[in-house]
């Protein structure tokens, strides 16, 4: 043995390698052998070591002998915790001490497969009198002794016998204990290094039951071991093979039912292996927060605006691996996504690909448990164990022990379907697997990680329902995106295995934007495939659908023919039945879409007055539409195959509910009261006591009401009616949710679509109608929204129904030569709707929108929102927005699928009010913003507490400009406040030109002490900081811990407090050397006047010989800002270059008419910007405004020109801004009208 060292450590402190220190603090009983190595017994029962009585105690230390071979491992995991002795009392039976001598087995058994998250290892001493064929095999101690982790080392001084007698008896003990323990350890190490061997079997149930108690410590080290080495493939394949049967079985199961795919068909006609067709969906970091209320349609058109390089895509397989950014181990993943986005096919090629021991090989045992399933057991008290036996008999033999030692999974799929109340708030806790309680009561638990921490969760939920779970309960959420365009093309390519074909049917779908966008839908995919395969293979005379509406139309269709022909063997088919079928589940699909409801059960159908039985002959009928889920174990759950084909059939059967009076005639008397008059609209007097009591029933149920009211779209009347009644109806409803199911409509209105239906829903004789009324009734309906998204969808609406005159109006004025084409035109608001529609509808990526291109007012703004929210980079600065923009833009910014991650909103008159607005955007979770520039926009103190909120968030806020505006100390006081909460990420701040002193520079240089570890430019220059402040802030760029790298403090001084643009303010004089020979100098060449007789000026080759104009004898540079008055018919305030030419009348001469100048004209009636020949007319301000501010950022490239109120305080009105790079020395410049006049006014 090594001399003892005193032990200092904790008990929670790591323990010595080599050391090994145990803490028992019990009566101790003689230690016997420990030679067993083979016992049936449960985990809880443990090799004892029996002693005689006695009731002293006496601290020890023992210390392992030097190992004759390496020892195995060095245990620093913090899944595994330490191997103690434990010391138990109780005696044990001869059956007992007897089998603790078994012999060492000649050939290696099977051990009980754990994870390195299982129990310890543990060795119980018994503090009862052992047998004598126990204490044969040890030597009686006088007195029990008690090991802990204190260090007593030996003492010089002589020790009585006794002690002496204990000490060395402990050392024997212990000696001999470390012996067996490390032979135990190179055995199983044996056996382990066998069953990983390729053709080596995994173990029995047997074989493993009887070896698991003794064997599962090494093998929970062992695995920590491997893993630790990054031996992944290793340590999976050990812990494969060691585990129960019942995991083999179970992936086996899951196997043989997820290997194969029916696309759009659920237990009926050929399946398809899933491996052959899977392509990997667009799987990104989602976002979690406020419920997104749009249509899903909606959402699906905004990600197909999204390039794949804007996210980084997630593997199927690698959703619980956390991502680079990610530091915190992921136990619970929220997947969400619209409707046949391909969520249940990933959950179901990720249980394949794990069944088939691919991925995930770590994981042992999942449990998928599809929340549909779980909604039939809601009335049900059952444990966990039960409930995962009840639907997975598989797993009996799984005991409660293994669920909290073996690496599991749950899947809930469709959490959007759950009819469960998941009360997380008042359900009670619950911490054991064997407690009955509700099934909800285990679902919340579970989420929360009450019941069973240790395993992974994986929920997928429609966007509208992931609000459910509450967000401290979720590690990662992730979106599918569903199909990208070259996903697209490889689905085709897969499922149609005639490449020329397939490539026809995708370009076809490609020429049509709406078909095109749907196709990010794994569902529409199989839709559009079934259709155009068949009508592009056949030389067919119809035409091909190039709408949704067209669309599903040919689906059906196809689906009737198609199952008429498969059963009854004849093409012929059987109106009767086929409208019977169509109108019983279209009237499910329409009281269903009403209540938002996506899958039914029974109830739901007896709702619709449809029996169990009629419902199974629907979905034999139409399988392809109406399906029933057969592997369910409680009952039978009943859905359409998507949402989209629901909202069809539910249009479908308005439709057919409002003109086809043959239909009318077939329907009972319940089936006909929505197309009767509604009580509503009959007087009291004539209604009789059933409609009353109806009437009544119906104000006390809210989806009763709902449907009521849609009922009163069938009210007898002309079909224009009808139809006006139905656009009011979708466009009253705020989430959209009737957008699609009003698209259907409208396009089974026209005659060309009702074509396909005559014979097999329609009488063939039945007259149509004119589409005109309804799409004048729609353009008006466009020109009067107050919804920029509503005039898009009914932009859509007019496509349905072949009508794009609006569109064609527009387009004669997108000319991509042309930035600029849409100053020359005003357009309506009907038209800027269009223009939106052409922009979100083309094939070009939306990087960046610039307002100024288009018309830089509120109004259009407006009207392009929907741009806006599709373009990474909004440029907005200098088009005349105020205060109540602000509200639209945070809304927008507010939208879970935004794309904005840059917005300049530089130069607009918001002020602190719409600052605030725009802060409730910012403030969103869904927030993606990571530029924002507030430059010059008339904020001051009260704006930076808004902004502390937005610092104070963890966003991905990265560059704040707020350059120009008049925050002072306090609102840098304010702001600092954000600046040092460890949520804010600002790189660059920028507060040029914000009148601070050295005061505010201490609360900076604060504010980076405290949080030094991002903000990296810092712009101050055009402030006073003074030499105090300038050597504060120099402090921080010194400072290694401060990533600070950029410091501006130039162009300072005590001229900079002056408030606005007064700050910047310069003093000039015209030179007398350029006026021309009509206009004369006065008050000190400040005043230029249009006179009649020549003034007798020298001939100068810088002087205008033709225009009456001149220039200042001071250039500008950097920032400057002055003021001009004119009086008279007219003047021009310019800016120029020196170079710009003075001889002759062409306009290499005229301000305004050439690339070497700037100018704004100014009349009664008007003003004009000019610069290189090309004017755009301005809002004329009030006629009593006379007086114009100039200032120019000669380094930004910005020129801006504003009117200036007469009142007392000067306020200024944007008029317009030039943008661009100046190359050369500047001058003003000025030029009067016949009897006018200008004046440089002197600024206080």
């Amino acid at each position: 043995m090594g001399p003892r060292r005193k032990r200092t450590q904790s008990a929670g402190d790591k323990v010595t390698p080599g050391t090994r220190h145990v803490r028992v603090k019990r009566k101790a009983s003689l230690p016997p052998t420990c030679d067993s190595t083979k016992k049936p017994r449960s985990m809880k029962e443990h090799s004892p070591v029996s002693s005689g009585g006695g009731s002293s105690e006496l601290r020890a230390e023992t210390q392992r002998a030097v190992s004759p071979e390496p020892s195995c491992v060095s245990m620093k995991s913090d899944q595994s915790k330490d191997l103690s002795v434990k010391f138990s009392s109780g005696r044990r039976s001869s059956a007992s001490r007897t089998g603790t001598q078994g012999a060492v087995s000649p050939e290696p058994s099977c051990v009980s497969m754990k994870s390195d998250r299982s129990k310890d290892l543990s060795v119980k001493f018994s503090s009862g009198r052992g047998s004598s064929a126990s204490r044969t095999k040890t030597q009686r101690l006088v007195s029990p002794v008690s090991v802990t982790s204190h260090s007593v080392p030996f003492s010089s001084e002589p020790m009585p016998s006794e002690t002496k007698m204990k000490e060395k008896k402990l050392y024997h003990v212990f000696k001999m204990v470390e012996q067996k323990l490390i032979s135990l350890v190179k055995k199983e190490l044996k056996t382990f290094k066998m069953l990983v061997s390729s053709d080596y079997p995994a173990c029995s149930e047997r074989e493993v039951d009887d070896e698991e108690d003794q064997r599962e410590g090494v093998l929970k080290i062992t695995l920590h071991v491997l893993r630790n080495m990054e031996e992944m493939d290793i340590a999976n394949t050990l812990e494969s093979k060691l585990a129960p049967a019942c995991h083999r079985k179970l992936k086996s199961k899951l196997r043989d039912k997820c290997q194969r795919i029916n696309e759009g068909i659920s237990g009926h006609g050929n399946s398809t292996l899933l491996n052959e067709i899977y392509t990997e969906l667009y799987i990104t970091e989602g976002w979690s927060g406020e419920v997104n209320l749009e249509h899903e349609v909606k959402q699906i058109e905004a990600a197909s605006r999204k390039r794949a390089t804007q996210e980084t895509p997630i593997k199927c397989s690698d959703i619980f691996k956390p991502l680079p950014d990610q530091n915190r181990p992921i136990r619970t993943v929220l997947t969400k996504g619209v409707a046949g986005i391909g969520k249940t096919v990933s959950v179901q090629k990720f249980i394949l690909d794990w069944s088939e021991g691919k991925e995930n090989q770590d994981v042992l045992f999942i449990f998928p448990l599809p929340f549909r399933e779980l909604n039939l057991m809601k009335e049900k008290k059952i444990s966990l164990v039960d409930l995962l036996r009840c639907v997975f008999p598989v797993t009996q033999d799984l005991k409660p022990r293994h669920y909290k030692s073996y690496k599991i999974m749950f899947i809930f799929d469709g959490l959007d379907e759950c009819r469960l109340p998941l009360d997380f708030q008042n359900n009670e806790n619950l911490v054991d697997i064997e407690e009955q309680s509700s099934v909800d009561v285990l679902l919340t638990n579970l989420i929360k990680g009450n019941l069973l921490p240790s395993a992974l969760l994986w929920i997928t939920s429609r966007p509208a329902a992931v609000s459910q779970i509450p967000s401290e309960c979720v590690d990662q959420v992730t979106e599918v995106r569903g199909f990208s365009d070259p996903q697209k093309q490889e689905y085709f390519q897969k499922r149609i295995s005639d490449q020329d074909l397939a490539n026809k049917v995708f370009l076809h779908i490609r020429s049509s934007r709406s078909l095109y966008i749907m196709c990010h839908i794994p569902v529409f995919c199989w839709i559009a495939a079934t259709v155009l395969e068949r009508m592009l293979s056949e030389a067919e005379s119809e035409e091909i659908p190039k709408t949704l509406t067209q669309m599903f139309t040919h689906f059906l269709i196809f689906q009737i023919k198609h199952r008429s022909q498969k059963y009854s063997g004849k093409g012929d088919l059987d109106p009767h039945q086929t409208r019977e079928s169509i109108l019983a589940l279209g009237k499910l699909a329409f009281q269903q879409l009403e209540k938002r409801n996506l899958i039914f059960y029974e109830e739901d159908l007896r709702e619709s007055g449809i029996d169990i039985r009629e419902a199974l002959v629907y979905s034999g009928v139409c399988t392809q539409i109406f399906r029933e889920e057969h592997e369910l174990h409680m009952g039978k759950v009943f859905s359409f195959v998507h949402l989209s084909v629901q909202e069809f059939i539910a249009a479908l059967y308005v439709f057919l509910c409002f003109s086809d009076e043959n239909v009318l005639n077939q329907q009972t008397p319940e089936q006909q009261t929505p197309v009767q008059q509604t009580p509503e609209q009959q007087p009291p007097e004539q209604q009789t006591p059933e409609q009353q009591t109806t009437e009544q029933q119906t104000e006390q149920s809210a989806p009763e009401k709902q449907s009521t009211e849609l009922y009163k779209l069938f009210s007898r009347s002309p079909m224009t009616d009808f139809l006006h009644s139905a656009v009011d109806k979708a466009l009253q409803s705020e989430s959209g949710h009737l957008d699609l199911f009003l698209r259907f409509l409208l396009g089974l209105s026209l005659e060309s679509n009702q074509t396909f239906l005559r014979g097999v829903l329609l009488r063939a004789d039945r007259s149509f109608h004119s589409s005109e009324e309804t799409v004048k009734y729609i353009k008006e309906k466009i020109k009067e929204s107050t919804s920029p998204e509503k005039s898009i969808n009914l932009l859509y609406c007019l496509n349905e129904l072949n009508d794009h005159s609006l569109v064609q109006e527009v387009q004669r004025y997108v000319r991509r030569d042309s930035d600029r084409s849409f100053h020359q035109v005003s357009l309506s608001p009907a038209q800027w709707s269009a223009l939106a529609f052409i922009l979100l509808n083309s094939e070009e990526e939306l990087e960046e929108f610039d307002l100024s291109k288009y018309d830089p007012s509120e109004e259009c703004l407006f009207r392009l929102l929907p741009v806006v929210k599709a373009s990474r980079r909004a440029l907005l600065a200098s088009c005349n927005l105020g205060e109540r923009i602000c509200e639209n833009v945070g809304s927008v910014l507010s939208l879970e699928n935004s794309s904005l991650i840059e917005l300049d909103l530089s130069n607009n008159d918001l002020q602190d009010s719409g600052v605030e607005l725009l802060c409730t955007g910012l403030n969103s979770s869904h927030c993606k913003l990571q530029i924002l520039r507030l430059a010059l926009c008339n904020i001051g103190v009260s704006m930076c507490e808004n902004m502390v909120s937005v610092l104070n968030l963890e966003n991905s806020l990265k560059v704040l400009d707020l350059s120009n505006n008049d925050l002072q100390d306090a609102g840098v006081e304010l702001l600092c406040a954000g600046l040092k909460s460890s949520h804010c990420k600002l790189e660059i701040l920028r507060l040029s030109g914000c009148m601070v002193t050295e005061k505010g520079c201490s609360y900076l240089a604060a504010a980076l002490s405290s949080n030094p570890f991002h903000l990296k430019e810092l712009d101050l220059t055009y402030n006073h900081p003074g030499k105090s402040g300038e050597k504060l802030l120099s402090a921080r760029l010194e400072d290694p811990t401060c990533k600070l790298k950029t410091l501006r403090l130039e162009h300072g001084g005590n001229m900079r407090m002056k408030p606005g643009l007064k700050k910047y303010a310069c003093d000039l004089t015209l030179d007398p050397n350029t006026a021309n020979k009509r206009l004369s100098l006065s008050e000190g060449n400040r005043r230029v006047l249009y006179v009649e007789e020549e003034q007798s000026y020298p001939d100068h080759p810088e002087r205008f010989d033709v225009w009456w104009q001149a220039m200042s004898s001071e250039s500008v540079s950097g920032r400057c800002y002055w003021e001009a008055e004119w009086s008279g018919w007219g003047a021009d305030i310019v800016l120029a270059y020196k170079t710009i030419s003075r001889k002759g009348g062409g306009n290499d001469c005229g301000f305004g008419r050439n690339a070497n100048s700037w100018r704004l004209i100014c009349s009664d009636n008007r003003y004009t910007a000019y610069h290189n020949n090309n004017g755009t007319v301005l809002h004329p301000p009030p006629s009593s405004c006379k007086r114009v501010g100039v200032y120019v950022d000669c380094p930004a490239g910005t020129l801006s020109f504003y009117s200036i109120s007469s009142d007392t305080h000067h306020s200024l009105t944007h008029l317009h801004t030039f943008n661009t790079t100046f190359t050369q020395p500047l001058y003003a410049g000025f030029g009067v009208d016949y009897a006018s006049s200008v004046c440089v006014c002197e600024i206080e």
